[in-house]
């Protein structure tokens, strides 16, 4: 390797295996969603690999997603949904983690023990309050995009601060110190130092909270209105009440993770490096 350190034949053996098997269910909504529903019911999808003639090929799938639903609509409305949800966590815990981990005041510890502690609370005990905090009997927000900016943020925000905190941790203290010494302020230590060696920690978890936004069904069925659906919602409602649709739903499972995926391929860099270095240190 690079650092002189003798490759591991077993560690590169067991990742191929696990990288194959974690492939195989994708692989398998692949070749489904470019077989009619009668080829789908009567022979399984390793059929058509290996006898891939006279298995019902189509592309109505894709042409009945495309044509049979607003896709184009859940797309933009994810991306309006997506984008603040992402921004709006970071920017927060990110001057919140450099406040316990650079700003001495009273109780920090105790308050990032019980941040860090809602963590473990799951969200869906959350909801029932939330509906009744942003509905009709609160401030009359459900239904609209703020209410789940409102609710990701706050449930992206422990996972972050607890990211951000643990990789700032490993910042050269000395660094702050100097700019202390030259008169720079807490503001200017954050955003001309602190932020920009942070960035794969920042990157890292925008990808996961990105992710996470995008693939959601729970929140955006509960708190958006049926014209502000997300594109999962969309695809949820494909699949009819008694199995129909569920030819074009690997179809449009498929056409919902082009987005991802590419924003995956783009910041990869950034997540392996926030994570190797610091982000998910005790």
């Amino acid at each position: 390797m690079r650092d002189g350190r003798p490759r591991s034949w077993t560690s590169i053996i067991v990742m191929v295996i696990l990288a194959i098997l974690w492939s195989i269910p994708t692989l398998g909504l692949l070749v489904s969603s470019f077989r009619s529903r009668d080829a789908v019911a009567s022979t399984g999808w390793w059929t058509a690999l290996f006898n891939p003639f006279e298995q019902g090929w189509t592309l109505d799938n894709y042409s009945g997603v495309l044509s049979g639903s607003n896709m184009g609509m859940g797309f933009l409305n994810t991306l309006v949904v997506s984008v603040p949800a992402t921004i709006l966590p970071i920017m927060f815990a990110a001057f919140a983690a450099y406040a316990f981990t650079f700003m001495s005041f009273p109780g920090k510890e105790v308050l990032f023990v019980i941040i860090v502690g809602v963590m473990v609370v799951p969200i869906q005990v959350a909801l029932q309050p939330m509906l009744y905090l942003l509905g009709p009997y609160g401030i009359g927000i459900s239904g609209q995009f703020v209410a789940i900016w409102l609710l990701h943020t706050g449930f992206g925000m422990p996972l972050c601060l607890y990211t951000l905190r643990n990789y700032m941790s490993t910042l050269p203290y000395s660094v702050v110190e100097s700019a202390k010494i030259d008169g720079a302020s807490h503001y200017q230590t954050f955003w001309r130092l602190v932020a920009p060696m942070s960035m794969p920690a920042i990157a890292a978890f925008a990808t996961l909270q990105f992710l996470w936004v995008w693939n959601d069904l729970l929140i955006a069925k509960l708190f958006l209105l049926p014209a502000n659906s997300t594109v999962i919602v969309q695809l949820q409602q494909l699949l009819g009440t008694q199995g129909q649709g569920a030819e074009l739903l690997t179809a449009g499972a498929f056409i919902s993770m082009a987005l991802p995926i590419l924003v995956f391929i783009f910041l990869q860099r950034f997540f392996v490096r926030g994570l190797t270095s610091g982000a998910v240190k005790g």
